[in-house]
């Protein structure tokens, strides 16, 4: 089993990579593009040249398995999951993707959600998720985890960089949505000093790495690693919607091998 996360890279940098079962590449982008997306942008739909990301995908396919094809998801930040028997050429709705066959690459593409990345023991099954805070709400890590065929005990999981936790800011309603589910959520939720008690809406901090550890540890998953590098905040490394608002989009890639 590999996975890979591409980084933000300027144009111009080396290529490099890891043999890692987990691991992060940078590629560099083979054309100028305006500065928004100019660091090897995966994202068809945000606006850049239909040209250019085809390429960064094509570049993207050297650093996996012989015959693999990348399986691209058209995310609307939902509970979809599908189980992916082959190779669709058209991104395929949802917000979630299994698969049991190799030559079958999952990507999750991102720019502050959280991307997760699953494997069962034996590397016979694996599993990518698009984590932002609306999917984590409507528990689709369980209905993924539920839709796998290993148990959840035999299940690794891998969190990859996101918006973190000093920069997120979410609203009341957010947070009652989780804290409905349970009271463990609280934790996820650090609320910000207001100077007027009296006119500013009470803010919070949200932890998406956190929410989604939580929900992993109560259905079972034991065995969890996380990259907590915040998207936000490295803006040399990573795109932000947050932070930029039009912006590229980087991916997290799962294959069997």
């Amino acid at each position: 089993m590999l996975a890979i996360t591409t980084t933000r890279l300027p144009a111009n940098s080396p290529p490099k990579s890891s043999n890692a079962e987990y691991s992060l590449v940078n590629i560099a982008s083979t054309k100028n593009n305006p500065p928004e997306f100019n660091a090897f942008n995966l994202g068809d739909h945000v606006g850049d040249c239909a040209d250019v990301v085809a390429q960064n995908r094509k570049s993207l396919l050297k650093y996996l398995p012989n015959k693999t094809k990348i399986q691209w998801l058209e995310q609307v930040h939902g509970n979809n999951v599908v189980v992916l028997e082959k190779h669709d050429n058209t991104p395929i709705v949802a917000d979630a993707a299994i698969t049991r066959h190799r030559h079958i690459a999952l990507a999750i593409m991102t720019a502050d959600c959280l991307p997760i990345l699953l494997s069962n023991q034996n590397g016979s099954e694996i599993a990518a998720i698009h984590a932002g805070w609306r999917p984590l709400a409507a528990n689709i890590i369980e209905r993924t985890i539920s839709t796998m065929h290993s148990p959840a005990d035999e299940i690794f999981a891998w969190l990859g960089p996101c918006i973190g936790p000093a920069a997120f800011e979410v609203g009341e309603d957010v947070k009652q949505v989780f804290c409905q589910i349970s009271s463990k959520f609280n934790a996820a939720f650090q609320p910000i000093a207001r100077v007027n008690d009296d006119i500013e809406p009470l803010k919070y901090l949200a932890n998406l790495q956190l929410i989604a550890e939580l929900q992993l540890s109560v259905l079972g998953v034991k065995s969890v690693a996380e990259l907590a590098e915040c998207t936000f905040e490295h803006s040399d490394k990573y795109y932000s919607y947050r932070r930029d608002g039009k912006t590229g989009r980087m991916a997290s890639v799962i294959c069997l091998n």
